[in-house]
């Protein structure tokens, strides 16, 4: 089974996503985080300039030597992500990273090898994975697709507390040019831009809580089993 998790940055994908894997039995992947991955090494090793262009040529050369796993915490009782055998859940969730992100995301052949192993991942596996074009390019034949929106202010209160309360230093300003930018990036990019596809159930979390959102979406999938 392949549920597909798509829609707009801090509409809580990944938490809600997390959650259902649980609660159903499912493999979670978390695509956000494999592109933030990729995003985090063009950064630790200067493949990206201050007006924001990446060396795509150094990037292309050292992309397949990065290996990207998820792994199920069980003290913490989470998926966390690696690369390369180190645990980067934490370092991946920065400003530094997310200011980046959507641009690294719209390159064609990080696009096309990330991809490729989503799709392996899913071989062999009950998964939900969750991002942009899961739904619309990654699984277009996915059992059960939804699109998780909400209002541009919601989404940026909730970013804003969410690395206030992990200690990052930011001001609110900061984060909501950095949501209005991948907005915009990620709606606009050439290859695989984030969209509704028509087979989505639309959930518009802008005041919902967690749990009714869980529910809600276990018992649409539920029904496809």
């Amino acid at each position: 089974m392949i549920v597909a998790v798509d829609g707009f940055s801090s509409t809580g994908k990944s938490t809600v996503a997390k959650l259902i894997a649980v609660r159903v039995g499912l493999t979670y992947i978390d695509t956000g985080a494999m592109y933030r991955v990729v995003t985090l090494e063009v950064l630790r090793r200067g493949l990206i300039d201050e007006a924001g262009n990446v060396n795509e040529e150094k990037l292309n050369k050292c992309l397949s030597s990065m290996k990207i796993s998820f792994k199920y915490n069980e003290e913490k009782k989470c998926y966390e992500t690696y690369l390369n055998g180190e645990n980067v859940e934490s370092t991946i969730r920065s400003m530094d990273v997310a200011n980046h992100v959507s641009s690294v995301a719209a390159i064609g052949f990080v696009r096309e090898f990330l991809v490729a192993q989503q799709r392996e991942m899913a071989r062999n596996e009950n998964v939900i994975m969750d991002g942009r074009d899961i739904g619309s390019v990654v699984f277009p034949n996915a059992d059960v697709k939804f699109f998780m929106t909400a209002s541009p202010k919601v989404r940026i209160d909730r970013r804003f507390k969410e690395l206030k309360d992990k200690g990052v230093e930011v001001n609110y300003e900061e984060v909501k040019a950095n949501i209005e930018k991948r907005d915009y990036i990620d709606s606009h990019r050439e290859m695989s831009p984030l969209r509704q596809t028509a087979d989505a159930v639309v959930i518009d979390n802008s005041y919902m809580t967690v749990e009714e959102e869980v529910e809600m979406m276990v018992k649409i999938i539920e029904t496809k089993r």
